[in-house]
């Protein structure tokens, strides 16, 4: 089972927070405020944090921007993972991942279940690595987010967190593209 080791230490990672919206500011931006106000609880550095139209090419250029950044190590988004004719998040990073990691969806969907049943399957929560940065695509909602970082992020971006965690393979995350290739 999880445990924290206290024996290791507490390593503080960069994260950046972007909420895609075509209607929130900074003054009602709740779901970023909880995802903010969570990382900065935990120990953890916010690098950075913006809030950019549902637009495929600004939700991408944003995030492939930070993820060229050495100080951010975790791209989180917000917003634009349902199915109307505005969402395009997933449509929007996935072609940036380097590889996807699809246990992410599948841990969100599993505790988003436990607390609104059937509803989880209108999210396409999504995760993923490019450039050597982890990279997180939840829904807009400010519940949406407690349940990603409570029930994943928190212990996942937590040095101490055992058996593993994805904070001591971040040196590793880019093997591939120093042999030269890009798998």
């Amino acid at each position: 089972m999880s445990r924290i080791d206290e024996s290791r230490p507490f390593l503080p990672v960069g994260i950046a927070v972007l909420t895609v919206s075509d209607t929130r500011t900074t003054a009602d931006d709740k779901s970023g405020d909880t995802l903010v106000q969570r990382i900065e609880t935990a120990g953890h550095r916010l690098i950075t944090r913006a809030i950019v139209q549902d637009d495929k090419a600004q939700i991408a250029e944003q995030v492939r921007e930070w993820t060229l950044r050495d100080d951010i190590d975790v791209v989180i988004t917000t917003g634009g993972t349902g199915f109307t004719g505005r969402d395009v998040t997933p449509e929007a990073l996935e072609p940036l991942f380097e590889k996807r990691m699809d246990g992410f969806s599948e841990v969100f969907h599993r505790i988003s279940y436990d607390k609104i049943g059937t509803s989880t399957i209108q999210s396409r929560a999504t995760g993923g690595v490019a450039n050597a940065t982890f990279i997180f695509v939840l829904p807009g909602s400010p519940g949406a987010c407690k349940d990603a970082w409570d029930g994943i992020l928190q212990a996942q971006l937590d040095y101490r967190h055992m058996p593993c965690n994805f904070v001591e393979i971040m040196p590793r995350l880019d093997e591939h593209l120093r042999r030269g290739g890009t798998q």
